[in-house]
Order: C-alpha cells, then structure tokens, then sequence
C-alpha cells in the first residue's frame, strides 16, 4: 500500500490521505474547492466544481493514473439544483471517457462546499 501525497492540491484537512494506491488501484479521498495553498474558494459552483476536478486530476496523476483511467467516481453536491451545471463540467473534464458514477446530494460538506468528488481509477 502506497500513501499519495501531492503540493498540486490541497493537503488532507484531517487524519487521512489524498489518496492511497494498493492492488493497481487508486482510490482517492473526496476532493473540495480548496486551492493547493489550502484556501477555500468563493461560494460559486462553477469555481468550485473546476477547482475540484483540478485537485482530483493531480492527485491521479501523482498516484501514477489519470483521468482517463478512473472507474467510478461519487459526487457530493449541496444542492440537486446545481446537478446540470456540475454534470457540464464534469462532461468537459472526462471527455470521451464515462466512469461509472453516483451522484449523492448532501446537507453539509466540509468547510460548506458546494461539491466534492472522490474516485477510484487504475494505476499505470
């Protein structure tokens, strides 16, 4: 088992890691709208959601994967009405390539994002 830690996204903001490699998998730990230097983006879910992949795209690629090889991502979301815009992003960061995929609207997520999104994709 390999622990990812990467200074191309925000460090873990409690007792976890950004993500963990065993078995030829990664499985990441759920992305928010912090920035690498750990600032919280404004209130706006489309910053927010492109700030997310952003952080999520870096630690695959520390990890030795990529967008391209994630699996299944889960999506956390504040609110069902931001489900179209989040899902145009989304579509526009994997291309091409469909993940399975859950979309799960939440009361609360950390330091009150708007969205978070984990995954689990193949290593190289």
């Amino acid at each position: 088992m390999k622990f990812v830690q990467t200074k191309k996204a925000p460090s873990a903001i409690g007792p976890y890691s950004q993500a963990v490699v065993a078995n030829g998998m990664v499985y990441t730990s759920g992305q928010i709208a912090l920035t690498p230097e750990g600032v919280m983006l404004e209130d706006d879910v489309v910053i927010q959601t492109k700030q997310v992949l952003a952080n999520l795209k870096a630690v695959l690629e520390e990890a030795g994967s990529s967008m391209n090889m994630v699996v299944k991502t889960t999506i956390f979301i504040a609110s069902m009405d931001d489900f179209g815009i989040i899902n145009e992003i989304y579509e526009q960061a994997f291309g091409s390539h469909k993940p399975a995929r859950a979309t799960v609207a939440v009361k609360t997520l950390p330091k009150n994002a708007l969205v978070e999104i984990d995954a689990v994709a193949l290593v190289r």
